[in-house]
């Protein structure tokens, strides 16, 4: 059986929770009872097939949800639209750090009935990072190649992915809101499995950071896809990567389903790809215009 989450990993949240003041403390039983409400099947040892351990996770979903909360105090609109069984939620992307997909599954297991375990489909050079690339299977994260994909939604998991990848991740300040190009394969996986696909935009991401440019030649230097200079990262060093506290607005499409072959021409995947790609930017454009600033 594999280990656990990482000791360090695991005794750093745990001490960062320690300071956690005393009336913050009731979220721990309302994960705790979430956690038990996942339709997630575990074995005798409390993992599912792909490494999932709620237990390992749960420090970190413990930190995560005081950030959605009280740092980006997140607010969702018809995140009822997700339905049981399996589905494959969409998003846009933001932001330098992926802070988006934390609280983005921070909502569907605190808010979404019945409450899901996000399994977001992560870059192919994650498992290269120590102690990081354990730590995302115990919560539930994979590489999103298609096979991963295709065995998770036939099993009715909730599979999160991000068209734009680091296309949108590392966009500079001047893009926000533009949503850059979208990949087609998870469209072919919907149609390939029968999923419904529930589009959602999050607002709020986009300002968090503000990108200034995106050194893509020395990001390949350290095996990463990108390298984003910002108004503080690299000169407060890892520090200047953490996001301002804006807030976030999610807004949760109604469910989507498409017909026809997966293997079709890239053409007409488009067509569909177009379809989601719009329902997101309505969206988007929705919640700014519905905010009064980045803050509130």
């Amino acid at each position: 059986m594999a280990n656990r989450m990482p000791r360090p990993i695991s005794a750093l949240l745990d001490f960062l929770g320690a300071f956690v003041p005393l009336n913050f403390r009731d979220l721990e039983s309302e994960i705790d009872d979430r956690l038990r409400k996942i339709p997630t099947t575990l074995n005798e040892y409390g993992y599912d097939p792909y490494g999932l351990h709620p237990e390992s996770a749960r420090s970190m979903i413990r930190m995560a949800a005081l950030l959605y909360r009280y740092y980006f105090r997140v607010e969702t609109f018809d995140i009822e639209n997700v339905p049981s069984g399996r589905v494959l939620i969409i998003a846009n992307h933001a932001g330098q750090i992926a802070f988006d997909g934390g609280m983005l599954g921070t909502a569907l297991l605190l808010e979404a009935k019945p409450p899901r375990i996000a399994r977001a489909m992560g870059e192919y050079w994650i498992p290269q990072i120590p102690y990081f690339n354990i730590l995302a299977a115990r919560i539930g994260a994979l590489v999103g190649t298609p096979e991963n994909c295709v065995s998770m939604l036939n099993s009715g998991e909730c599979v999160v992915a991000f068209p734009e990848g680091v296309r949108g991740m590392n966009k500079t300040f001047q893009q926000r809101y533009q949503l850059q190009r979208f990949g087609l394969g998870f469209m072919r996986l919907a149609l390939e499995t029968n999923t419904p696909i529930v589009p959602v935009g999050i607002v709020g991401s986009e300002e968090q950071q503000i990108g200034l440019a995106n050194l893509e030649g020395l990001g390949k230097l350290f095996g990463m896809p990108a390298f984003p200079i910002t108004a503080t990262f690299p000169w407060l060093g890892p520090l200047g990567l953490w996001p301002m506290p804006v807030k976030y607005r999610m807004y949760f499409g109604a469910p989507m389903h498409f017909e026809g072959d997966p293997f079709d021409e890239d053409a007409a995947i488009q067509k569909n790809v177009d379809v989601v790609k719009g329902a997101i930017a309505e969206m988007l454009d929705r919640g700014r215009r519905e905010r009064t600033g980045i803050f509130s």
